[in-house]
């Protein structure tokens, strides 16, 4: 049999539990770098993003990227919330 190197360590440091996760709390106003924002939901994040501006100008850079790994956008009340592929928004109470 072949000899491997396992590091259980090393997986267990790479793996994302729901303690790593958070809601960040950001503006939307041309200002980051879209792909801090796809990286914040890459990591499992929900964003909760202040809109300052036209919203489909600020999110044209990372809004289909969110969209087409299964994320999920809804613009509430002057905010935008962007939530990862495995964390639905649910907008039901909403109307």
């Amino acid at each position: 049999m072949d000899d491997f190197d396992l590091d259980l360590g090393a997986a267990e440091r790479e793996m994302r539990t729901a303690e790593d996760r958070r809601v960040v709390l950001g503006v939307l106003d041309g200002e980051t770098d879209p792909d801090e924002w796809i990286a914040e939901i890459a990591r499992g994040n929900l964003l909760v993003l202040a809109v300052e501006g036209d919203l489909n100008e600020r999110a044209a850079g990372f809004a289909g990227d969110v969209k087409d790994a299964g994320g999920t956008l809804v613009h509430f009340r002057g905010f935008l919330v962007i939530g990862p592929p495995d964390l639905p928004i649910d907008t039901d109470r909403l109307g």
